[in-house]
């Protein structure tokens, strides 16, 4: 069997208003990938019962298989099994099934068995039970119009363990899937995405069809996709991925493996196998550059200290920053970050630093300094660099950014770049 078109329709008012916000469709996107099957379709649909059952039949036509997504707990709001026996001109019925799994459900929860749960054994009459190991309703299937029909619960924990333990092996089984599939990630930070596309469009002009470009943005990352679909396809995925590398040389932060890295769990692995120790003193950015190095288990072998010193008063008391610097130079100044700098390295005896200063907004800025403008030292006890920067964002986007430009810094003092970096 080909599977040719897979159709995905969403259910929920909640969806519809934004209180929700759809992860689960990706979700199933990347798992059915995984088997060399392709979302060709996707609708969102709210709680309507007509509208559900019209869609139904309308996605059904020239699908191989339609995958419901939402509708199948106990409130009235849930009409999936309604809208498919609509739809199939069935009639619902309650599915022995189904009813004996709601009954060991609640016995291990001591819960009791009530009306509203009980309409979750009221299926379709003889619709196919697609197990649920961990929520109440258990998922289920019809054929309509020769189109395979998999409703599935919204819950995402719940449809996860579906999608992995009985849809797609189910899926694998049925299609001419032969585990060709071959994903190379590449995770990328100082270079936009429309950037990023049109040097790939200048530097490769003769793309060959036979590799799947995609990308994906993820504030501060991007990740750079390359799919081949036959193992003989190999060889030129493989040149392109060297050609690439070439290109953008130290802005590939990592090919991802497993599961992409943050750019502060990258400079803390850098620094434990240097066994090097790194320190901050931020003023703008409020501590969020050691929030984002303590995230990370095991950080504290890395990072003893870091400084918060937000006022000109804190700057010379805590890093030890002359007052005559500050009232001749100012907070944002190169002179007062690179002092802030030497004060954090000495008193925190680190080996690496980075400092920041600058004028987050909207307000306090001035025309010879803008709001946006800030200051950035990095650096060791041998030598310290800064740079100029004016980031026009709003407040938290000014200080996101702040952060990833000062970690990814540190990484390239770290891998000994010599590349100038995009953003500079």
């Amino acid at each position: 069997m080909t599977i040719a078109n897979v159709h995905l329709l969403l259910t929920g008012n909640e969806l519809m208003t934004g209180d929700i916000v759809d992860s689960n469709s990706a979700m199933i996107a990347q798992q059915c990938k995984g088997i060399g099957i392709k979302i060709s379709r996707k609708v969102t649909l709210a709680d309507d019962l007509d509208l559900l059952a019209e869609e139904i039949k309308h996605l059904t036509k020239d699908a191989d298989v339609l995958i419901i997504n939402g509708g199948l707990g106990p409130t009235t709001d849930d009409l999936t099994a309604q809208a498919l026996a609509l739809a199939t001109q069935r009639s619902l019925k309650q599915h022995p099934i189904a009813l004996a799994h709601l009954e060991t459900w609640c016995q291990q929860r001591n819960a009791h068995l009530g009306k509203a749960n009980l309409k979750q054994a009221l299926l379709p009459e003889d619709c196919e039970i697609i197990a649920n190991r961990v929520g109440s309703a258990v998922g289920f299937s019809l054929v309509l119009n020769g189109c395979q029909i998999l409703c599935t619960p919204g819950v995402p924990s719940e449809l996860n363990i579906m999608l992995e333990e009985e849809i797609i092996p189910s899926l694998a089984s049925q299609s001419n899937f032969t585990a060709e599939m071959d994903i190379t990630r590449l995770q990328l930070f100082g270079i936009g995405e429309s950037t990023l596309q049109s040097m790939l469009v200048e530097n490769f002009p003769d793309w060959p069809k036979e590799v799947e470009v995609g990308f994906r943005a993820s504030s501060p990352l991007i990740e750079l996709k390359l799919t081949i679909e036959k193992n003989e396809h190999l060889p030129i995925k493989i040149f392109l991925i060297k050609k690439i590398k070439a290109l953008l040389n130290d802005h590939i932060i990592e090919e991802i493996k497993d599961k992409p890295y943050s750019l502060a769990e990258l400079v803390l692995q850098l620094c434990q196998q240097k066994h090097l120790k790194i320190t901050t003193a931020e003023s703008c950015t409020g501590g969020l550059i050691a929030s984002d190095i303590t995230k990370v288990s095991g950080s504290s072998s890395s990072f003893e200290a870091g400084f918060v010193t937000y006022s000109n008063k804190m700057k010379s008391k805590l890093l030890h920053v002359d007052e005559k610097i500050l009232e001749q130079h100012g907070a944002v100044s190169e002179q007062t970050v690179r002092a802030m700098a030497e004060g954090a390295l000495a008193i925190a005896e680190a080996d690496l630093v980075i400092a920041v200063s600058g004028i987050a907004g909207p307000g306090g800025g001035s025309a010879e300094k803008p709001v946006g403008s800030v200051w950035i030292a990095w650096g060791s006890k041998d030598k310290i660099y800064s740079k100029y920067f004016c980031i026009k964002a709003n407040r938290e986007n000014f200080q996101r950014t702040v952060a990833a430009r000062s970690l990814d810094l540190i990484r390239r003092l770290l891998i000994e770049s010599n590349q100038t970096p995009l953003y500079f």
